[in-house]
Formats: C-alpha cells, structure tokens, sequence
C-alpha cells in the first residue's frame, strides 16, 4: 500500500489541489489578502488556495496534532529589516494564521480534518485515505516522462 511518505511532496501536493477543489472554496477576501506579513502582494496563482489547502493538508497528517499558531511558523518567512535600503539584518516573521484557520475550517468541514481538544488538528481516516489514494495515483503517474521532475 502507497503512503504520503512514498512519494514526494510538490508532485503529491500538485494532485491533491486537483482533487480539493471541489470541496472548498476560495474567500472573497483573499484576494485581497497577504499570505503573511513578510509580503508586500497577495498571492498571483490562480489555484492558491488548494495548493495551500493540499499542503496544510499534508502537513497535519504529517506532523499532526499541530495548530494554527505552529502552521503559521511553518508557512512563514523573513522579512528585510529596512524597508527601503535593508540596512537592517532579516528577521523571521510568521505566516498568515488567518488563511489557516480559515483552511483548516474548510478542511473539517469537508471531514478530512478533526479538532481534538487542546491538542491541535489531525487528520481524520477520510483525510488519510484521500492522501493515500492520491499517492497511489501520483506514484502510478511517476512513470510517466512529463513528471520525471518529481522523481
């Protein structure tokens, strides 16, 4: 049997957006919105939002449980210290907790993601097996000369 662990994590994450759009929906906000506060512009993908969604995804089941406050340090950045000479060194900034939460909202919903009491977000058996079955796709396609970039 094929596991998230088996196969890399872009090519997984490309699938897996292909698979979540139609269980969640882009914010009207988000256009508007910066993916952290190391950014000066929203995102310009198209499919932002499921391949952030794909990978939060991913990233509960790997590391689950874990919370908004730990995915935000996760997706985070740096930020230059001067705005406009950078004379001043870099310093870490984390990532937008808000697009988050709103996620992993989604997420649960959809029923891929449980919140367990005080402890954080991990992933539900419906959520594995879509990871799972996406895998197992994703590992099948490998052999294929257009995805040699994965491999």
């Amino acid at each position: 049997m094929v596991t998230l662990y088996d196969v890399p994590a872009e090519a997984l994450i490309d699938e897996l957006a292909d698979r979540l759009a139609d269980d969640l929906e882009e914010p009207e906000w988000m256009a508007y919105a910066k993916t952290g506060d190391g950014k000066e512009l929203p995102p310009e993908q198209d499919d932002f939002w499921n391949r952030r969604a794909a990978s939060v995804l991913r990233k509960v089941a790997v590391d689950g449980p874990v919370g908004v406050q730990r995915l935000g340090t996760e997706y985070g950045g740096k930020k230059n210290g001067s705005n406009r000479y950078r004379v001043a060194p870099d310093r870490r900034t984390d990532g937008s907790r808000n697009v988050i939460r709103t996620i992993l909202q989604q997420l649960e919903d959809a029923g891929y993601v449980a919140d367990t009491e005080g402890e954080g977000r991990r992933v539900t058996s419906e959520g594995r097996s879509l990871l799972d079955e996406t895998a197992g796709d994703v590992l099948d396609d490998l052999d294929r000369p257009e995805l040699e970039r994965y491999a």
